[in-house]
């Protein structure tokens, strides 16, 4: 399994792994040395590599612009090759997983001749994604950096012995993928070729190690709010769930401010709202009434499964389409981090859990996700590829 240091990257894919090591399957998983422990709970064993990527404690490490960003994957990318072939050489694979910016492995597995599934933990491209975001791709290849960048790449993929040399064609179209994401918030879904691409819905392993959180007692309602792992410096936005949920009759509020906010920044919180750096966020929402969160697909995933209404607040990358997914089905409000005033924030919130028709709705949309198969499908599909 090949995989880049970003807690939504792995966490998507610890499950698949941790059954096929119980399935007998010798697993061995490229990451930088920082996901040590998260990667060996599975069975696995860790191939380290020195990334070049802005680690999960650094989100102001990233670039902003586009082509930057393409640079920094490229780079991540051969310093993870040059490892992969020392580790390799003696020990061929006989198939190879990739996360969908760990390039290196589908090079690899088309390099050695050997099956190749992409693991993606968001959603997948489309027939005809590149024509309806021309503007984007255009950017990327012919703007400032452009096309040193693609001359780099696909040098590169000369060089690997990859069989796909077309770069956008290697980056966004894999030839066998598992979606780790409930079809449901695949944009396009109907363009989707099933042939090549299963969903299979959110693969939860056992989270025992992380703990459980408990609803207090005379809690009649219980709120999570969590903006994920990264993109948690928002000491204003935190304060305005603390002013918004703090004071409403019934509710308890869990908040997860992440490593980058110093909880003196909150002010008073009323004993109503708990604070935390970090929770078992499975378990909260198991119990949980409502979930504030940034929309990345991890927590929408969660959400969705769990069936409990959102009100999205994106930060970055895909969250903005997430969230814009989620109100198109017709289960969450989207408030950007401007518009997310106290005012805006509870409105959105009585909004939703006073609607029966979010609740049907997520009722709806948990059981198609169930039934999609999770952990025990994903690796069915992975073993019938070893197969063939």
């Amino acid at each position: 399994m090949v995989s880049v240091p970003a807690h939504g990257h792995v966490n998507p894919s610890l499950a698949v792994i941790a059954e096929l090591v119980a399935r007998g399957h010798r697993v061995s998983y490229l990451n930088d040395p920082s996901f040590r422990e998260t990667v060996e709970s599975t069975g696995a064993t860790l191939v380290p590599y020195p990334t070049k990527l802005p680690l999960t404690d650094d989100p102001g490490g990233w670039p902003a612009d586009p082509v930057a960003i393409q640079d920094v994957f490229l780079d991540d990318t051969l310093a993870a090759w040059s490892v992969l072939l020392e580790a390799l050489e003696d020990d061929r694979p006989d198939l190879v997983l990739y996360d969908i910016a760990g390039f290196a492995g589908r090079a690899l597995g088309e390099r050695l001749g050997v099956p190749v599934v992409q693991l993606s933990s968001t959603f997948v491209g489309w027939e005809g994604a590149e024509e309806d975001m021309a503007e984007v791709f255009e950017a990327i290849r012919t703007g400032p950096g452009g096309p040193e960048h693609h001359r780099r790449f696909a040098d590169w993929l000369a060089e690997a012995g990859a069989v796909q040399r077309d770069v956008e064609a290697f980056k966004g179209r894999p030839e066998r993928a598992i979606a780790l994401v409930p079809r449901a918030l695949q944009p396009n879904a109907d363009r989707v070729d099933e042939q090549r691409i299963s969903f299979v819905g959110p693969c939860f392993g056992d989270r025992a190690h992380q703990g459980r959180w408990q609803r207090p007692a005379g809690a009649e309602k219980v709120l999570l709010v969590s903006l994920g792992s990264a993109f948690t410096h928002q000491p204003a936005f935190y304060r305005a769930c603390v002013q918004a949920f703090g004071d409403l009759p019934g509710w308890h509020t869990v908040l997860q401010i992440g490593a980058h906010t110093d909880p003196a920044e909150l002010g008073e919180v009323p004993d109503t709202v708990e604070v935390h750096r970090w929770v078992p966020q499975l378990s909260v929402l198991s119990q949980a009434d409502a979930f504030v969160t940034h929309a990345g697909m991890g927590g929408s995933s969660e959400g969705l499964f769990h069936a409990v209404p959102m009100i999205a607040v994106p930060q970055a990358v895909d969250q903005f389409t997430n969230a814009d997914a989620l109100v198109g089905l017709g289960v969450a409000r989207r408030l950007d981090t401007g518009q997310a005033t106290p005012e805006a924030l509870r409105a959105a919130l009585l909004e939703l859990v006073g609607d029966p028709a979010v609740a049907e709705r997520l009722r709806e949309l948990s059981a198609a996700g169930r039934a999609e198969g999770g952990t025990a499908r994903a690796v069915d599909l992975i073993e019938a590829e070893l197969v063939k």
